[in-house]
């Protein structure tokens, strides 16, 4: 229901992610929270270039999504992109605050709750992203745990990723998404990558060796009618690895301070990646860039194939 005086606000889709879609290519959603609160500037534009022209190096459209000005945008112009990494008082919009975040002027970056939202309702099945949020370590005390896990157990989109963010329980998250019946499917791997590190030590519970074999698992699930998304997992590049013995230390300290500062909540993410790309000298921000950029192809290489083997048709209930 629409009510009187208060404009829709379904998605607006850039004129070229519309023509893609209506012509049968394919489509990878991107994130944008990681241009306005993960990486600094001006690496963060050079990080949403890069991931678009992985997108189209692979065949496939890219769609980044965000919020500006009341308007849920799914597909920015260069222009666009250059004016969101810029913005310092861009917002962060999930799936509680994406209401909030229309109402407002200026930018805000959705995470990947919020970009999953968009990409659904504009028919983009295909996303891709650093590394999910998930269950924090205090989350017995806090009740802490990422929008994102319950996105990906409403809502039908494939997340591609490297596994869970570092700071957060890698396996109480993998956990949660048994419970919430969310498949995590390792991508050249039969262990859950460790968002910087190959390996978490944590094994996966399905596993594909191809694009391919990730789009006909997708279309597998999706034609049982189960309803959730799906968690493709792919491990950084091994030469931008940065192992989890080698994290640990940083990731403890950065914890430790941020719980002394009583930083919670949406501003502990993107407080904790940026004290412990300190704490490595920057090892943890070339991991980051190079894994966000790896996974933006590999989703499309899993969009061009799923769109192949699902005729054109996204093969949902």
């Amino acid at each position: 229901m629409v009510l009187p005086g208060v404009p829709a606000v379904g998605p607006v889709v850039a004129a070229d992610v519309r023509h893609a879609l209506r012509s049968g290519r394919a489509v990878v959603a991107l994130e944008s929270s990681l241009i306005t609160h993960g990486l600094p500037r001006p690496l963060n534009l050079e990080v949403a270039l890069a991931c678009e022209a992985r997108v189209r190096g692979e065949g496939a459209v890219p769609a980044t999504v965000a919020v500006h000005d009341g308007r849920l945008l799914v597909g920015l112009r260069r222009e666009a992109l250059e004016e969101l990494s810029a913005a310092e008082d861009a917002s962060k919009a999930s799936r509680h605050t994406l209401a909030a975040a229309l109402g407002r002027p200026g930018w805000a970056g959705t995470t990947v709750s919020a970009t999953m939202i968009a990409a659904h309702a504009a028919g983009i099945a295909i996303l891709a992203t650093g590394g999910i949020g998930g269950v924090h370590h205090d989350a017995g005390r806090s009740f802490d745990v990422s929008a994102d896990l319950e996105e990906l157990a409403r809502t039908p989109v494939a997340v591609v990723c490297s596994g869970p963010k570092s700071i957060v329980d890698a396996r109480l998250t993998l956990e949660y998404l048994e419970t919430r019946g969310v498949p995590v499917v390792g991508c050249g791997t039969d262990e859950l990558p460790g968002f910087w590190a190959r390996e978490t030590g944590l094994p996966v519970p399905a596993g594909v060796g191809t694009p391919e074999e990730a789009a006909a698992l997708a279309i597998r699930h999706w034609g049982l009618g189960l309803g959730t998304g799906i968690v493709f997992a792919v491990p950084v590049p091994r030469e931008a690895e940065l192992p989890r013995e080698d994290a640990r230390e940083a990731i403890a300290q950065a914890l430790a301070e941020a719980g002394a500062a009583e930083i919670t909540g949406a501003a502990a993410t993107p407080w904790l990646l940026a004290r412990i790309g300190e704490l490595t000298g920057g090892r943890s921000v070339v991991a980051n860039r190079a894994l966000i950029e790896h996974n933006a192809g590999i989703a499309a290489r899993i969009a061009v194939a799923l769109l192949r083997y699902s005729g054109g048709d996204r093969a949902r209930a």
